[in-house]
């Protein structure tokens, strides 16, 4: 499919409050130390370093809404209100999430977005929920800030489709490096496959 360049206008924001400390947090610092924890809204820094490496869906979510000049909450605000809705489900240590239909009816509910579950979504829907404006919440595996790299598995992180090229489709990775994976990261098209699990949220404009 030949498709023109696309790029919308979308603030970017890390699932950790200090975006350029991200590589010490991936490589196994400890997010309480994170100096801007607080921004979170968490209660505590040990609180903030539980969800941060979780919060890649909320970094979607946060991201989408600054794109449509809607209010921003901290990201932990949005975790309390996304385990009401249920698309977290935390047991102990352990979280079940994000789970995309109940975060979907969330977002429409909450935000009047026109918000769908996609557990089959293919590069063409993709490209045109972007041609017509919206974006996409894609599940890939996190090393895709590194397209070179061969992941063992597909899945387990969320990054948003921001745009696309005829070779590319550009995201914003909450975990992405400051090196330029953070910001509209090109992944070839043909790459894609090796890090995507073939699902996702689709995100348009204000429902109704």
């Amino acid at each position: 499919m030949s498709v023109s360049t696309i790029k919308h206008a979308v603030p970017y924001y890390s699932q950790w409050e200090s975006a350029a400390l991200v590589p010490e947090f991936v490589a196994g610092a400890d997010a309480a130390r994170d100096p801007l924890w607080a921004g979170s809204g968490a209660d505590s820094p040990e609180e903030y370093a539980f969800w941060a490496p979780r919060m890649c869906g909320v970094a979607c979510l946060r991201m989408a809404l600054g794109s449509l000049g809607l209010p921003v909450p901290p990201s932990v605000e949005l975790v309390k209100e996304l385990c009401g809705a249920e698309a977290y489900v935390r047991d102990g240590d352990a979280v079940k999430g994000l789970i995309y239909q109940p975060f979907a009816e969330y977002v429409n509910a909450r935000w009047g977005l026109d918000a769908r579950s996609a557990p089959l979504l293919a590069h063409g829907t993709v490209r045109d929920a972007l041609a017509g404006g919206g974006l996409a919440m894609l599940s890939v595996h996190w090393s895709i800030r590194s397209p070179a790299a061969a992941p063992e598995s597909r899945g387990g992180h969320l990054v948003l489709a921001v745009g696309a090229t005829e070779d590319a489709v550009l995201v914003h990775n909450p975990s992405g490096f400051p090196d330029g994976s953070q910001r509209y990261a090109p992944v070839p098209w043909a790459d894609l496959d090796r890090f995507y699990a073939g699902r996702g949220v689709l995100l348009g404009g204000r429902a109704g």
